[in-house]
């Protein structure tokens, strides 16, 4: 297949994948309700665990991460290592930003290391490393995957496992996670950013 249409269809059924609101979809199963009215409103792992199901949050880290991994192994299966970058790209626009929620998606952060693992596992494990170290020493998950996905293209270049597809794609879902976190990075620098384990109001994410 010509590369244009392996990058169209990777595109395509990537940001398809990503959409799908595992965290929304376990809420409304599992009898928790509307995840989007509960804490901080997100469709994330974090979320739904503030609903007190801890099997629903299971279910929704494993999925979003799951998404993001299936669309990079699909597309690479099929057309190439490019294609396989690409699609995981739209995999994390199309979870930040799914049609089916109005476009009101999640962070990102498990969607980031699904993707990470599958597209250069290398690089996966430093990241999951760094994110348990800085998670152990600040106990806050949103400083820790900050940082995971700092670290993640530096690993790549100096692991020297890094092309063009998959520098930029990290670079992006990197530019996209800051975004989406800018309140945890408020409330970080504020000093009053939820830590692990501790009561979280209703706007930690």
């Amino acid at each position: 297949m010509p590369l244009p249409y392996a990058l169209l269809l990777s595109l395509a059924g990537g940001y398809l994948l990503g959409s799908i609101p595992f965290g929304y979809l376990a809420a409304r199963l599992g009898g928790a309700g509307d995840i989007r009215k509960v804490g901080s409103g997100n469709i994330g792992a974090t979320n739904v665990l503030r609903t007190g199901r801890r099997d629903l949050a299971l279910i929704t880290l494993l999925g979003d991460a799951g998404k993001g991994a299936a669309a990079v192994l699909i597309a690479g299966a099929l057309f190439s290592p490019t294609a396989a970058a690409f699609a995981g790209g739209a995999a994390f626009v199309g979870h930040l930003f799914p049609v089916w929620l109005k476009f009101r998606g999640g962070k990102g952060v498990a969607t980031f290391f699904g993707i990470l693992f599958a597209l250069v596992w290398p690089v996966g494990i430093v990241a999951g490393l760094f994110w348990i170290l800085i998670a152990a020493i600040f106990r806050m998950s949103s400083l820790a995957s900050l940082k995971a996905a700092i670290v993640a293209p530096i690993a790549l270049v100096l692991l020297g496992l890094s092309t063009p597809p998959r520098f930029w794609l990290l670079v992006g879902m990197l530019v996209l996670i800051v975004i989406r976190h800018h309140q945890n990075i408020r409330r970080i620098l504020n000093g009053d950013e939820p830590r692990i384990g501790a009561p979280k109001d209703a706007a930690g994410a």
